[in-house]
């Protein structure tokens, strides 16, 4: 049985702890956090130890589920993968690709598992979306979501529309070629809408819009590949395709997605990597790809942004 810590005991390390909490094949040992008494409280009501400094853990578990704000994600990260730990660390893998090639090469040093929390993968819808894909040639996608104060560390690109963009990456199976992208702030000193235009070697586009200032929320993707479209459905975790040909012209299917929490498959995914040692799905690389289209996105909008600012003030002059 893997001895587990979850470190972060905030809004979504809550939900790491059930999770670990209810699995057979691990063991809850400790809960982390730098609020002792919210750590006490978790840990008191699942059984296990209570501490407010990672170091307290070290050599006392074989895992650890990093769920503590993305600023410090590498320094935490790489002195749990060379204490010989494994680590899922939540989405962004890092801030930078610095710090995310720090916590790539620990893993590799310490032969240690890495596996990033990019959550939407193991949504059973996208699954199913997965073995359906064969030439994607547009993407539509929404990902919109109420105002909290949560995440407010790193821009909605970062917070959310990165879900999107490693979906698409991992679809397209081809070369990003342009990335066209605008976005403002809102609510907070971040970009908290943001709209971008991506276009792969192979012609494929994805327009992908991301936003956490709406009035409802809505998580929709939609993809067109050659006589074929389909319509994914995250929050319902639903998959509806439209295929073109055959006797009725036009055919429709519901597709039968395998019911599942994402959270809870991802750490079966973390821990069937940590009892084989093998690479996981979502591993450094994957997540580094994806950081590194994510800030080049966020370049583009800083460029947006300043050619919007002469603009205005060309107009007052």
């Amino acid at each position: 049985m893997t001895r587990v810590a979850v470190i972060g005991a905030g809004g979504f390390g809550r939900n790491h702890v059930r999770v670990v909490s209810e699995n057979s094949r691990a063991e809850l040992v400790y809960v982390v956090d730098a609020n002792f008494k919210r750590a006490k409280d978790f840990a008191d009501s699942h059984g296990c130890q209570a501490a407010t400094a990672y170091t307290d853990i070290l050599g006392k578990v074989d895992a650890a589920i990093l769920a503590v704000p993305t600023i410090a994600h590498c320094e935490i990260g790489v002195a749990l993968l060379e204490a010989g730990i494994d680590v899922l660390v939540e989405k962004p893998i890092a801030p930078s690709l610095e710090e995310a090639d720090r916590l790539i090469a620990a893993a590799e040093k310490g032969s240690r598992i890495l596996q990033v929390g990019h959550l939407e993968r193991f949504n059973p819808a996208v699954i199913a979306l997965e073995t359906l894909a064969t030439l994607p040639l547009f993407f539509e996608v929404h990902r919109m979501s109420v105002f909290t104060p949560r995440s407010l560390d790193v821009d909605v690109v970062l917070d959310l529309m990165i879900h999107d963009l490693d979906i698409v990456l991992s679809l397209t199976r081809s070369k990003l070629k342009e990335i066209r992208a605008a976005g403002i702030s809102v609510l907070s000193p971040k970009v908290d809408i943001a709209n971008v235009r991506l276009e792969f070697e192979d012609g494929c586009i994805a327009n992908l819009t991301a936003s956490r200032v709406s009035t409802e929320k809505v998580r929709k993707l939609r993809l067109f590949q050659p006589r074929q479209y389909a319509s994914l459905d995250y929050a319902a975790k639903t998959l509806a395709v439209f295929t073109v040909g055959g006797p009725d012209g036009i055919g429709f299917e519901q597709v039968v997605v395998e019911p599942g929490e994402p959270l809870k498959l991802q750490f079966e995914a973390f821990l069937d990597a940590v009892e084989s040692r093998t690479t996981p799905k979502l591993n450094g690389l994957v997540a580094r790809q994806t950081l590194e289209t994510a800030l080049a996105v966020l370049d583009k909008i800083g460029e947006h942004a300043g050619v919007v600012s002469r603009t205005l003030a060309e107009w007052k002059s």
